[in-house]
């Protein structure tokens, strides 16, 4: 490889870098200073994809679960929101065990409300189109003050945003009169 090309190549990583690192500023920003939807991925989980078969959701051992790194990550959420300053109003969370999990470690104060509209759709394709719907009422509806997070899957996330997502990973979502708009992704 030249010496131009590698200069060339440093220059336009350099350039991506800062762009991202001004993306995210933009969507922390919009956490802080408005009524905005933080839609997060549940933090990381045992390997797999999907739940075991027979899982139930009243019954945390039967699912896919928080690996102890997930649980650090879903901690790491809460002391960074708290950290810059951003005011969460109201949690909502899938009801399945890793969700709800994510969402009373990062936010270990607050009331975790199971909503049905975030729950996964992975094994029911056909429940997709109703639930993001309700969802993306929910989110249109959202006039705070504060955050609402909202604690999911990635199905949910890439239906509603058509963006996919890390665990841990959140988009800050904010209602527009034609749906919604994708702020930007916030990384925990």
């Amino acid at each position: 490889m030249t010496h131009v090309l590698r200069l060339c190549i440093a220059v336009l990583l350099a350039a991506c870098t800062a762009s991202m690192a001004r993306a995210e500023d933009g969507a922390w920003t919009a956490l802080r200073d408005r009524a905005a939807v933080l839609i997060i991925r549940h933090a990381q989980t045992e390997p797999g994809i999907g739940d075991p078969p027979g899982y139930r959701l009243d019954q945390c051992a039967t699912q896919r679960n928080l690996s102890e790194a997930g649980r650090a990550q879903a901690a790491a959420i809460g002391r960074q929101m708290a950290d810059r300053g951003v005011k969460v109003s109201r949690v909502e969370s899938s009801r399945w065990c890793r969700c709800i999990d994510t969402a009373r470690l990062a936010f270990p104060g607050a009331e975790v409300h199971a909503v049905d509209a975030l729950n996964s759709f992975f094994g029911e394709r056909n429940a997709e189109p109703s639930q993001t719907n309700a969802l993306r009422t929910r989110i249109g509806e959202w006039r705070g003050p504060g955050v609402l997070v909202l604690v999911t899957h990635q199905v949910n996330i890439t239906a509603l945003t058509g963006r996919s997502v890390a665990p841990g990973e959140g988009l800050v979502l904010q209602p527009e009169a034609a749906g919604l708009r994708v702020a930007g992704a916030v990384q925990f």
